[in-house]
């Protein structure tokens, strides 16, 4: 059982962020029922990674008996997960202040993209457009081209869903102390620009320019890029540190004293196209042969085929396969709970009279429910 297990959270089901932070705390332990659309009964498949670990029970909250269902859940609840445009759950009287009155110990969490205030907070938007506010859009990619969207990896997910993930948690440790719950209000223009501390320290600092593919994170650097190897496959080095780049050296039997150099940017480009040529007379497997495991701070760059079936990620199981489909596996570990998928991804609807048993509804109440089309 992960450590989380005891902790019952209610997840009001939207997408990307709101999912990622269900799965989170469910690989942890927590019991999350997750609250659908009635519309969507019945729909969902094993390859839904997302929506794993969860009870699901649909809902049509616009009707006043499915409503009242919702309301007694969350009175049950330790936490709230819901990734609405703000005022939404207010107008289904879901709200925080309704929710509260009934569950004082309540940790309400809330994803959005802009916020719940701010002149942005009712606008639509994607991961590309808070990421962009956040400055973190603007260094990425290469130069005198336009900025590239990282997938949706750091605003949906890394600014977004993890960081309610830690929101919640936060507030539950405090709610044990103080007996009152509150409201986690995670914007993801506020997660990724967390994400860019360090960057904007080294703005601060005065080592970093407002230049893609200028600064020694972002690609400009020939010590820390990716090159194409012989075979068209990809590697990666991140020889930063000096005593890893004299082994970059020697393991590439580069002997030019130009690479004396490291840190003179002006010699980066003509270092860069060296260490490319280098690169392109052997394949991957020849470069990880001789760097892969060393201090040169090296890696093939696997796709998604590749990444479950390297012999380091076999050895600490970091992909399982549940139901025939591949998935990251649970994570951070832990040495006495152990955090587990709890189950594969269901059916929308799938656990409607258990969840409803289990909070108190009898049989008759339950086709009571199900003959008004609440559930």
């Amino acid at each position: 059982m992960g450590p989380l297990h005891g902790v019952k959270i209610i997840e009001f089901v939207g997408i990307g962020p709101g999912p990622f932070c269900a799965m989170l705390l469910s690989d942890l332990g927590a019991e999350v029922i997750a609250i659908e659309r009635i519309g969507n009964k019945g729909q969902g498949n094993p390859s839904e990674i997302l929506t794993r670990g969860r009870k699901s029970i649909a809902l049509d909250l616009k009707q006043p008996a499915g409503l009242e269902v919702a309301r007694k859940l969350v009175s049950t609840a330790d936490g709230l997960i819901e990734g609405f445009r703000p005022g939404v759950m207010e107008k289904l009287g879901l709200g925080p202040e309704e929710s509260l009155a009934s569950n004082p110990k309540l940790v309400y969490g809330r994803i959005t993209g802009w916020g719940q205030f701010g002149p942005l907070a009712k606008a639509a938007g994607h991961d590309i457009n808070y990421i962009a506010l956040s400055g973190a859009l603007h260094a990425m990619g290469e130069k005198d081209r336009a900025p590239m969207p990282p997938l949706n990896l750091v605003g949906d997910f890394g600014g977004g869903g993890m960081l309610l993930a830690v929101g919640i948690l936060a507030a539950l440790l405090e709610a044990k102390n103080s007996g009152q719950g509150q409201v986690v209000d995670a914007a993801m223009t506020d997660g990724s620009s967390l994400l860019m501390a360090m960057i904007y320290a080294f703005k601060a600092a005065g080592t970093w320019e407002n230049q893609r593919e200028y600064n020694f994170l972002d690609g400009a650097a020939h010590f820390y890029s990716t090159y194409r190897c012989a075979d068209n496959k990809w590697i990666c080095i991140g020889s930063i540190e000096p005593q890893f780049y004299a082994l970059l050296r020697e393991k590439a039997d580069i002997t030019d004293n130009a690479f004396d150099a490291q840190f003179d940017r002006k010699e980066w480009p003509a270092l860069k196209q060296q260490l490319a040529e280098i690169f392109l007379t052997k394949t991957r497997a020849e470069w990880c042969e001789l760097m892969e495991g060393t201090d040169v701070c090296f890696a093939p760059v696997l796709d998604l085929d590749e990444a479950p079936n390297h012999p380091h990620n076999i050895a600490r199981q970091t992909f399982q396969t549940v139901e025939g489909v591949i998935q990251p596996s649970p994570a951070p570990r832990f040495s006495r709970t152990v955090a587990e998928v709890q189950s594969s991804p269901v059916a929308v609807g799938d656990h409607s009279d258990v969840v409803l048993r289990e909070h108190g509804y009898d049989d008759v109440a339950i086709e009571k429910l199900r003959a008004a089309n609440a559930i």
